[in-house]
């Protein structure tokens, strides 16, 4: 009987970047239970039962979950996929006896001014940043640090409200903003330090850290969507020298130290400024935008999703199936049209049958209101392209995305 078989795993979202996951838990023979406050979310479809609950309301996920784990069918494991919910699968986990991070740690792991904290306590090296009180408090730090500056919410996601503080900025409007993103109300700034950004993926084992996820990020658009910080993708392998990449490593096994997570999933988001890599944050989760379900299997061929499905049903993960197999070159670009009302969308088949193309996704359709992008989470559309080098990758997946329109007329 395989190890699979009778055991129920529990996905807290049904997005549509939780689907391959979904998919996969599905493929290897678990029941598969999904919560999402949207009954008709992408991997609510995909699963054999479904709870409606929000991902973000930990109280009411914990009620329906129990209820489930009581009277219909015992939860042998718990996760997500891109989602940042760790506190609710970590509650859900210490709840029902599950395998799991302690809830302090998932708690650490969402509040961006606690992290930090913890990192200075640690030595982990991290930009300056401080708490902001008010407008006037954020003028006056602008003023003793100089500029630019990194100002975000404290516990958002995905982006929203962050912002890069540049003489031009309207420093009471981006406070606002700020704010208006964080639940608790509450904002911090960084300093913002110039050079490369990487997105790190890690599994850490009885304490040892396996990072077969490291892509550059691509900020070519930071400049026309300012103050936001709009990624375009990523590329791997990474361009930086070996022994810069293995500084990066080292800090992400620190930073997951520093967190307090011995078994589990930690996804980096580092800066390497003047030859010396920092984290900006450590997320307790497995990442969206496709790097684990498409582009560190594309690169290395190892499977964090399935790593991650083990450790949650409490299953051993072979350290040997977290080293890299092979590497090619892979490349994501993200789709931004024109503002407007879509009329019409053209060149995706024509995207798809491009060499080297291994995935085309296009995320809007006639009559839908493309904005503009305040977060990479208002892109249209991706494209993955894979090659020999990452270079040839890069091309591919430009050439591609080039030719994907979304045309659109003025709402």
């Amino acid at each position: 009987m395989s190890e699979y078989a009778e055991k129920t795993l529990l996905f807290v979202g049904g997005g549509a970047e939780a689907l391959p996951g979904i998919e996969k838990a599905r493929d290897l023979g678990l029941h598969v239970v999904v919560s999402d406050l949207n009954p008709e979310a992408p991997g609510m479809s995909a699963a054999h039962d479904r709870l409606v609950a929000s991902t973000y309301d930990v109280a009411t996920t914990l009620s329906v979950a129990k209820r489930y784990h009581r009277e219909v069918r015992r939860i042998d494991g718990v996760m997500c996929l891109a989602t940042d919910v760790p506190l609710t699968v970590a509650a859900v986990a210490a709840e029902l006896g599950l395998p799991g991070i302690p809830v302090a740690v998932a708690a650490l792991a969402m509040d961006k001014l606690a992290m930090k904290r913890q990192f200075v306590m640690d030595g982990v090296a991290i930009p300056w940043f401080a708490p902001v009180d008010s407008a006037r408090h954020l003028h006056e730090l602008a003023a003793e640090q100089g500029l630019p500056l990194v100002l975000k919410p404290v516990d958002s996601r995905g982006g929203r409200g962050v912002q890069r503080l540049t003489p031009e900025v309207d420093l009471e409007a981006a406070y606002a903003r700020a704010l208006g993103h964080s639940p608790t109300g509450r904002v911090m700034v960084e300093r913002y330090l110039p050079g490369p950004q990487i997105s790190t993926e890690s599994i850490i084992l009885d304490g040892e850290c396996y990072t077969p996820g490291f892509a550059d990020r691509n900020y070519e658009f930071i400049d026309r969507y300012a103050p936001n910080f709009i990624e375009n993708g990523g590329t791997m392998p990474s361009c930086l020298p070996g022994p810069t990449r293995e500084a990066v490593r080292d800090l992400v096994r620190q930073a997951a130290a520093s967190l307090g997570v011995t078994r589990g999933v930690v996804k980096g988001d580092l800066v390497v400024s003047a030859g010396k890599p920092y984290v900006i944050e450590l997320a307790a989760r497995l990442s969206g935008g496709w790097f684990c379900t498409h582009e560190i299997p594309l690169n290395v061929g190892v499977d964090l999703v399935l790593a991650v499905i083990r450790l949650s049903l409490g299953l051993p993960v072979a350290a040997s199936n977290l080293q890299p197999r092979y590497e090619q070159g892979v490349a994501l670009r993200l789709l931004f049209p024109q503002p407007g009302r879509v009329i019409a969308i053209e060149g995706e088949q024509a995207a798809r049958a491009m060499p080297g193309v291994a995935m085309v996704r296009i995320a809007v359709r006639p009559g839908d209101i493309v904005v503009q992008p305040t977060d990479s989470n208002a892109s249209a559309g991706m494209v993955i392209a894979v090659a020999e080098d990452r270079d040839e990758a890069t091309r591919r997946a430009e050439a591609a995305i080039r030719t994907i329109r979304v045309r659109t007329e003025p709402v």
